[in-house]
C-alpha cells in the first residue's frame, strides 16, 4: 500500500497567538498552543502507525525543526489564497508525483486514530471518496482516488454546512463514496471540554 497510497497531513505552523485561536479567546494563547502541539504530537503518532507514505503541508513556512521533520514525512508549504485551494493544490501534487489513493487529515481531532486511517484507505479499494465526519458539520478527513476540483473550489469553508455540501457534489457527480464514523475536532473551550484531551488535562 506504502507505494500507491498518500497521507497528507495540513498543520499550521505552531506560533502563539495564531493557533487555536477560538479556543485562545476562553484559555489564552499559550495554553491553546499547548493543546495544538499535543493535537499534532497525536497526529504525528497515528500517522506514523500507517504503512502509507506520508507528506505534511505547512501554512507558513517550512520550519528548521519540528515533530513532523524526520525521516517517516516529507514536507511542503500549502499553496492557495483559501483552505480549499490549498487542498486541491496539494491534492494534484500527490496525484501528479503518482500516488493512486490519497487521504487528507488536518491536526484538530484527537478522537482520530490509525485504525480510522487505515479504514480510509481501505476505502478507497472500493470507491472513488472517502469523508470523515465532523461534529460541528465539517469534515476531518478527504480521500480520494482521483481528483475533484468541485470538491474544493468556489465554496465556503469553516461552516456547519460543508460535510451536506460536499455529500451533495459527490451525489451531483455520481462518485463512489464512503463516510467514516462521526468524530470531533478541537477548534472552541466547550470541544476541549468534552474530549479526552480534558479529561488528562484535568
Amino acid at each position: 500500500m506504502t507505494n500507491e497510497s498518500l497521507l497528507i497531513i495540513f498543520t499550521k505552523n505552531p506560533e502563539s497567538g495564531l493557533v487555536k485561536t477560538r479556543l485562545a479567546s476562553s484559555i489564552g494563547d499559550e495554553k491553546a498552543l499547548a493543546v495544538y502541539e499535543t493535537l499534532r504530537r497525536h497526529t504525528a503518532c497515528i500517522a506514523e502507525k500507517v504503512e502509507v507514505s506520508r507528506t505534511v503541508f505547512y501554512s507558513h513556512f517550512l520550519p528548521a525543526t519540528d515533530i513532523f521533520l524526520t525521516d517517516n514525512y516529507t514536507a511542503q508549504l500549502q499553496v492557495g489564497d483559501n483552505l480549499g485551494e490549498r487542498m486541491l493544490h496539494a491534492m494534484r501534487r500527490g496525484f501528479n508525483t503518482g500516488f493512486r489513493h490519497i487521504v487528507l487529515i488536518g491536526t484538530d481531532c484527537y478522537e482520530l486514530s490509525a485504525t480510522i486511517l487505515e479504514s480510509a484507505f481501505a476505502a478507497l479499494e472500493d470507491s472513488d471518496a472517502v469523508v470523515g465526519p465532523a461534529s460541528d458539520g465539517g469534515f476531518y478527513l478527504i480521500g480520494l482516488n482521483r481528483l475533484i476540483p468541485d470538491i474544493f473550489l468556489d465554496r465556503e469553508w469553516s461552516t456547519n454546512k460543508v460535510l451536506g455540501e460536499t455529500i451533495e457534489i459527490l451525489l451531483r457527480l455520481d462518485i463512489t463514496h464512503q463516510l467514516l464514523p462521526e468524530l470531533s475536532d478541537i477548534d472552541t473551550f466547550d470541544d476541549l471540554k468534552k474530549s479526552r484531551l480534558w479529561t488528562l488535562e484535568a
